[in-house]
C-alpha cells in the first residue's frame, strides 16, 4: 500500500515519513510490508488508509503533468467513515498531523469498544432499504439488543451492524423475506451502531482537542449528506459518527445534484468508485491510489 508512490514522488515519501515520526512507529513499513495480520487491526488500518489517502492527494497537488490543476483541484469533498477525516484535512480544516493523531485514537477507542461490546456486521445486497431497516428494528426489538444499518452504500447494497445476537435474528428475518445475498463482513467490531456508544466521550474530548479551522471546501457530511458549516457542525459531525450510519448513496446524490459531474477517489482499492457507478452511472468516477493510476489520469 502505498509504496510505488513514495519510491516515485517525494511528496508521498515525506508525508510518510511525518506519519512515522507522528505516531512513534514504522507505519510505513506496514504499509509496504506487512504483514497483513498487523496492518489489518484496525488500530493500524485506519492510520494506513488515512496517510495513503493523502499521499495520492499530495503527489497530484504537485506533479506538473497534471496540470493545469483544475483536472485534480475539487470542488469539494466526502469521505467514507474514516475517510471523512482524509477529507477534512483536503480541505483544509486540519493539519495532517493533527488529523492523524485524531485517527490513531479513533481506531483505538473502536477497537475498545469492540471489545468491551462484541458484535459484527454484514452486507445486504439486492435489498430495498425500507425492508432492511423494518428487519433491523423487529430484530432489535426482539432480542432487545442493537443492529441497524450502518452503511447507505449505493441502492441495493447496504451493511447492516450491531450486536452478533440480533444481527443473527436480522439475518434470519432478511431471508426469510427473500434475502440472498447477505454477507458477514471479517470484523470484530460493529462500527457505526450503538455497541460504539462507549467510546464516545472519550472520543468526543479527542475531537474538542483537535486544532480545526473552517474548511476552504465544502465537505459534504456522512450523517446529514450536505456540507458542514464551520468548526462547531465538524466536532458534532466526527463525534457521532461513531453510533450514526453513513449516508453514503444520500452524500453522493446530493453531490450530482449541485452540478458535479466526475468523482476521483483517492486512496487503496475502488470501492467508492465502484458504488458511484451504482449510485449515479452517468458521472465518472475514477480511483487513483497508485503509481499506475496517476500514470493514467496524467495522460
Amino acid at each position: 500500500m502505498g509504496q510505488d508512490l513514495a519510491m516515485a514522488f517525494t511528496q508521498a515519501r515525506l508525508l510518510y515519513e511525518e506519519a512515522d515520526q507522528v505516531l512513534g512507529y514504522p507505519l510505513s513499513a506496514l504499509c509496504f510490508e506487512g504483514p497483513a495480520e498487523v496492518l489489518n487491526d484496525t488500530i493500524h488500518t485506519q492510520p494506513a488508509i488515512f496517510v495513503t489517502s493523502l499521499a495520492v492527494m499530495r503527489v497530484l497537488e504537485a506533479d506538473g503533468r497534471l496540470q493545469p490543476p483544475a483536472m485534480v483541484a475539487p470542488s469539494m469533498v466526502a469521505g467514507h467513515s474514516l475517510g471523512e477525516l482524509a477529507a477534512l484535512v483536503a480541505a483544509g480544516a486540519m493539519d495532517f498531523g493533527a488529523g492523524l493523531r485524531l485517527v490513531r485514537e479513533r481506531g483505538r477507542l473502536m477497537k475498545l469498544a469492540g471489545e468491551q461490546n462484541p458484535g459484527g456486521m454484514a452486507a445486504v445486497l439486492k435489498m430495498d432499504d425500507a425492508d432492511v431497516e423494518k428487519a433491523c428494528r423487529e430484530a432489535a426489538d426482539e432480542i432487545a439488543k442493537p443492529v441497524q444499518i450502518a452503511n447507505y452504500n449505493s441502492p441495493g447494497q447496504v451493511v447492516i451492524s450491531g450486536d452478533s445476537e440480533a444481527l443473527a435474528r436480522a439475518t434470519e428475518l432478511l431471508r426469510e423475506r427473500g434475502g440472498r445475498r447477505i454477507i458477514p463482513l471479517a470484523v470484530s467490531i460493529a462500527a457505526h451502531s450503538p455497541l460504539m456508544a462507549s467510546v464516545v466521550e472519550e472520543y468526543r474530548a479527542a475531537v474538542d482537542n483537535t486544532p480545526m479551522r473552517e474548511p476552504q471546501l465544502q465537505v459534504v457530511a456522512n450523517i446529514s449528506a450536505r456540507p458542514l458549516l464551520g468548526v462547531d457542525e465538524i466536532r458534532d459531525e466526527l463525534a457521532g459518527q461513531l453510533t450514526w450510519p453513513v449516508r453514503w448513496t444520500s452524500s453522493m446524490k446530493w453531490m450530482v445534484g449541485q452540478g458535479v459531474t466526475r468523482f476521483v477517489e483517492l486512496g487503496p482499492g475502488q470501492v467508492l468508485s465502484k458504488l458511484m457507478q451504482r449510485i449515479e452511472p452517468t458521472v465518472e468516477a475514477v480511483s487513483v491510489g497508485s503509481l499506475a493510476s496517476i500514470e493514467a489520469l496524467a495522460q
